[in-house]
């Protein structure tokens, strides 16, 4: 880092190591068996603490984990930020979920079109991506303001959730709709085609053909049928692949959709096939004309779309504090944490601060990271360096 005086100042490190814990016990702790000099010796050598990385402390609910996103958030802060999570269960209790202005505008829109309302998202009780009450309380209020046609896309999770756990969620799910007595469960699909957030449009691409021409490989009379066939097929709920539940409910022209992802980075990439006229990831077949797609929170400030929770602002925040002193600083990360260290860390910012610069390292494109768990580590550290 350097100013305009001529004092040398030492340059700084802020190294985060995304999901390293600490537990002094053993059993099912791969960092606890890992062999791992240079860390040992940091510990024993050097001053450090342990910090609450979870609940109330970082602005989530009583009993909910921490996560990425959460965590360099509070990390670029430097203070809770209450999170969307829990701001959404607030408005649920309250009752002003039902009033919230996007989401009230986003039913309208379909009750005045005579288009169905379609509710996309990360059907789960994680609470990392979304919430399952969440979906829960769209399809109610849907169906309080007299639509009829209205359908649930539900991604499942096994990251966040035991991996094969979806089972019960959509138990739930459709004991909602029974309910109700209007809803159901048009589509299941895994996360991993879902909610990629590495440019892997193969796999966007088949989740974004099940969402608009209900072409998928698999069809099923019914959401649990889909799920356990999936299951024959030694798929956990992460991989599940696309499946056409009952009659197809492909999105129509004058249609809406309302994804309820509160968190942006692996919400952004199917919104963007799906908004977005001037795409390119993928030739799309069908690009049906969306009267309103409305999405919990906002995914970026390149997204044009409604929303219906706003971040909150924060002011003097770790980048925009050390911009302001004058100093430089560099963000560097591989593709899957970029989004991490630059928009989150920025409190929701996507601009670069004055004096900051941004490397990206891409990612290694393999199926899945237990294939190349060291992932870009090396090229980071060289980019870093050089």
């Amino acid at each position: 880092m350097t100013d305009s005086s001529a004092q040398a100042i030492t340059p700084v490190l802020l190294l985060i190591l995304d999901g390293f814990g600490y537990r002094e016990d053993a059993d099912f702790n791969a960092v606890a068996h890992a062999r791992k000099p240079n860390w040992d010796r940091l510990w024993s050598k050097y001053p450090h603490t342990l910090i609450n990385t979870s609940e109330l402390q970082v602005g989530l609910p009583k009993g909910q984990m921490g996560n990425s996103e959460v965590g360099h958030l509070n990390i670029g802060a430097g203070r809770v930020v209450y999170q969307d999570l829990t701001k959404v269960d607030l408005a649920i209790e309250d009752g002003s979920f039902e009033r919230n202005p996007a989401l009230v505008q986003a039913v309208a829109t379909a009750k005045q079109n005579g288009g169905a309302l379609h509710i996309m998202g990360l059907l789960s009780p994680g609470g990392v991506h979304s919430h399952e009450v969440h979906i829960h309380a769209m399809l109610a209020m849907a169906v309080n303001a007299g639509l009829k046609k209205v359908y649930v896309h539900a991604f499942l999770d096994g990251r966040d959730t035991p991996p094969r756990s979806a089972a019960e969620y959509l138990k739930n799910l459709q004991a909602k709709c029974d309910a109700l007595g209007t809803g159901r469960i048009a589509t299941i699909c895994g996360r991993y085609f879902a909610m990629d957030r590495d440019n892997r449009w193969e796999r966007v691409q088949i989740a974004y053909d099940m969402l608009t021409q209900g072409k998928a490989p698999f069809t099923a009379a019914s959401a649990t049928a889909g799920l356990e066939a999936a299951y024959a097929r030694g798929e956990n709920d992460e991989f599940v692949q696309a499946t056409i539940i009952g009659e197809a409910a492909a999105m129509q022209n004058g249609d809406v959709a309302v994804f309820m992802n509160f968190r942006a980075d692996r919400a952004r990439e199917i919104t963007r096939a799906l908004t977005d006229e001037q795409f390119s990831g993928f030739v799309r077949s069908r690009f049906p004309k969306l009267a309103n797609y409305t999405t919990l929170s906002s995914y970026g400030e390149d997204f044009h779309l409604p929303c219906a929770y706003t971040a909150d602002s924060i002011h003097n925040g770790f980048g925009e504090y050390v911009s302001n002193l004058g100093l430089k600083q560099l963000r560097i990360a591989e593709t899957e944490k970029y989004a991490h260290v630059t928009y989150f860390m920025s409190g929701g910012r996507e601009q670069p601060y004055p004096g900051e610069d941004r490397v990206l390292v891409p990612s290694p494109k393999v199926a899945t990271y237990d294939l190349k768990p060291e992932m870009s580590a090396f090229e980071v550290t060289d980019k870093l360096e050089a």
